[in-house]
């Protein structure tokens, strides 16, 4: 038998669990059950009406290679975009339309560290924010954040912390908490004082039930800030998203995109940049998530899950499992299996701790979300009886 090659280090990434949550839910699906989908992040909206049609507009003209930064019209959309949520005057040719907001992590990453590099990522956290660091010969280094600050990084947790960056995300995922202005200051501040590259994750911006989030872009033009179309905007599938770059590195960043990807999807493009135009319906669909976050908030503690962190924005609650489990994996198995709801294990976000925390989505509709909670107030009723019997 012909061995092949045996692969690098750097591919030996950890699974992200919360698709092998959903592939077994869509076993469970498929052998006949039904499930409600409170795992993945993912809207249960479609892309908004006046993207679909632009899409299908341009589906008799040429869809073919885009220069690689992204459509020019597209980046001036973006530029229009901070002057609208946040007052920021942004020359659109710092603006980087990206293959999802995972090619502006590949990109920026490459672009802004040398290979070794320690890069520090507050935890929890995205999980692939450790993977493709790993991927591109990046150590991650996890900050364990407080539930005091929280679950956000603050300076005081970067103390004799050797690192070369530092990424923070607000609203960030799991917890869907966000920084303020003089927390999110006080971070870039504590970088730029030690010439560390700063990356702001903002994908969740749009998505708030107070205060708007605060971008970096509004205390410094030193970040690398970087967004998506897959969650305000609800087009996940059409993998478009963006980030915005110090003027010094724009050429750089271009040259790497030509290289690596030579351009976003001209297809999603045109979607993206009909998108910016659908205010009233996305607005609609937060709406939406306002309501089901209400209703997460009365029906989790009622299914006994009281310790959670106070969501902001996004769609996420993250809710601390410790008196129930040390072993999230087989907790969120045995609700997927007993009540027919998945829901995503702490591991993915939280190597240390995750074993006693779950994260919850409310992205998917508010009626699913209402069966929901009462299929976890049965599972927590079931566990109940099942205790007092022992």
């Amino acid at each position: 038998m012909t061995r092949s090659r045996p692969g690098n280090r750097r591919g030996d990434v950890d699974p992200f669990i919360v698709m092998d949550v959903m592939e077994r839910a869509r076993a469970a699906e498929a052998a006949g059950r039904s499930i409600i989908h409170m795992e993945v992040g993912q809207p249960g909206t479609p892309a908004p009406a006046g993207a679909r049609r632009a899409l299908a507009a341009a589906l008799d003209g040429p869809l073919g290679y885009t220069v690689a930064l992204g459509l020019p019209e597209l980046r001036a959309g973006i530029a229009a975009l901070y002057r609208r949520w946040y007052g920021v005057d942004l020359d659109p040719a710092r603006v980087v339309v990206t293959t999802g907001s995972s090619g502006a992590f590949l990109l920026a990453f490459t672009a802004m560290f040398e290979a070794g590099d320690r890069v520090g990522l507050g935890e929890p956290g995205y999980p692939s924010y450790r993977q493709i660091l790993r991927a591109l010969s990046l150590v991650p280094v996890g900050i364990p954040a407080r539930e005091e600050n929280r679950l956000q990084p603050v300076p005081a947790d970067l103390d004799g912390c050797e690192v070369q960056g530092l990424i923070v995300a607000s609203p960030g995922n799991p917890t869907g908490t966000m920084l303020d202005r003089a927390a999110l200051t006080a971070l870039i501040r504590w970088a730029e004082a030690r010439g560390l590259g700063f990356v702001s994750d903002e994908i969740y911006h749009g998505l708030h039930y107070g205060d708007p989030a605060v971008s970096a872009l509004e205390i410094s033009q030193t970040p690398w800030v970087i967004n998506s179309f897959s969650k305000y905007f609800s087009m996940t599938g059409w993998r478009v998203g963006w980030m915005v770059v110090p003027e010094d590195q724009i050429r750089r960043v271009e040259r790497l995109a030509q290289n690596m990807f030579i351009c976003p999807p001209h297809a999603s493009q045109i979607a993206a940049l009909a998108a910016l135009d659908c205010t009233e319906e996305l607005e609609a669909n937060r709406t939406v998530y306002a309501e089901n976050r209400r209703l997460m908030l009365q029906g989790l503690p009622a299914a006994g899950f009281t310790r959670i962190a106070p969501p902001d924005g996004a769609f996420y609650i993250y809710a601390d499992v410790s008196d129930l489990t040390d072993d999230s994996l087989a907790l969120a198995q045995d609700i997927l299996d007993r009540a027919g709801v998945a829901v995503t294990p702490g591991l993915d976000f939280d190597p240390r701790r995750g074993a006693r925390t779950l994260r919850f989505s409310y992205a998917r509709s508010t009626a699913d979300i209402a069966e929901g909670l009462a299929r976890l107030a049965d599972w927590a009723a079931g566990r109940s009886h099942q205790a007092s019997r022992r």
